[in-house]
């Protein structure tokens, strides 16, 4: 990992290339306010969880993934603004005169057409393009498949597990990741040993089904859902069953990269019929985790 990341507060000014954004999902819109520019200015948390908690959404990303994506699109620097209530007081003006003068020393800025910023978001595209102290460049929304790309739309396609569609518009798989907890030691005993992670209650979560994934890189069948064949105590768990890997994974960060769903979640009537489907969800995840990586390979 190249990128640096660095607080507001504790940036050096330097001539820097600014796109400005909350970017949650660094989706293909993101990207084209990112294109060219060298540092990302982004917000944690949400600016809507403390400004309106109640209407805050679920996230896509979080902080490392999204720092992660960065340093994949070649960006030098994410720059964090810790929004909390003393920073949601600031007015646009200060915020353009202190975030991108003072601090960041901006001589290009790229926002997108619908970036609202400063106290009650009174900060338009329009007025940063009046600064003479840096240029700006305003991104126009971008479309896939004849509707607009947002961090709305994505949500809900991963909420229904259509990984596919987000994956379109990410332009990249979507990524959940957490620590590898204990669980009930079930898929250990049918032979498919997970890890097992409780997502986290700010992001989104795919919808319950079984899908073919990839976990630290490897291909992997991961379940999303609560077990139904099963009386369990433990609520909702991410369990990925890594192919062909063994190793002790607990207490480990792992990140799994969602390629697509193969079936809904389902309760099986005794243990040998959902074994029996498992193996099959093993082989499905092998076969599409395989062509993705071929494909991938060729640009495709």
């Amino acid at each position: 990992m190249s990128i640096k990341v660095t607080s507001l507060d504790d940036a050096a000014p330097r001539a820097r290339n600014v796109a400005i954004g909350t970017f949650d999902g660094v989706h293909l819109g993101h990207r084209a306010v990112i294109e060219g520019m060298d540092t990302v200015l982004t917000f944690e948390p949400h600016p809507l969880e403390v400004l309106h908690p109640e209407k805050a959404p679920k996230l896509i990303n979080s902080l490392e993934v999204k720092r992660d994506v960065l340093d994949g699109l070649g960006v030098e620097e994410m720059v964090v603004v810790r929004f909390d209530e003393e920073f949601s007081h600031r007015s646009a003006e200060d915020f353009i005169s202190y975030a991108l003068i003072e601090k960041l020393g901006a001589r290009r800025v790229a926002v997108g057409e619908n970036f609202h910023f400063g106290a009650k978001a009174r900060g338009t595209a329009a007025m940063l393009a009046s600064h003479p102290e840096f240029e700006t460049r305003v991104q126009k929304l971008v479309e896939v498949d004849g509707e607009t790309v947002s961090s709305s739309r994505i949500r809900a396609e991963i909420a229904a597990g259509e990984m596919e569609a987000a994956r379109k518009c990410l332009g990249t798989p979507y990524m959940l990741e957490g620590e590898v907890v204990g669980g009930e030691k079930r898929g250990r005993e049918l032979g498919f040993p997970t890890a097992n992670i409780v997502p986290d209650p700010r992001l989104v979560t795919p919808g319950h089904g079984v899908y073919a994934a990839f976990a630290n890189g490897h291909p992997a069948a991961v379940n999303v859902g609560t077990r139904p064949t099963f009386d369990s105590k433990l609520g909702v768990l991410v369990e990925t069953y890594l192919i062909d890997f063994s190793g002790d994974l607990y207490g480990q960060t792992l990140r799994v990269a969602f390629v697509e769903k193969l079936r809904d979640e389902v309760a099986y009537e005794g243990v040998d019929p959902l074994v029996k489907q498992m193996r099959n969800d093993v082989e499905e995840a092998r076969r599409i985790c395989a062509d993705f990586t071929e494909s991938a390979a060729r640009g495709g």
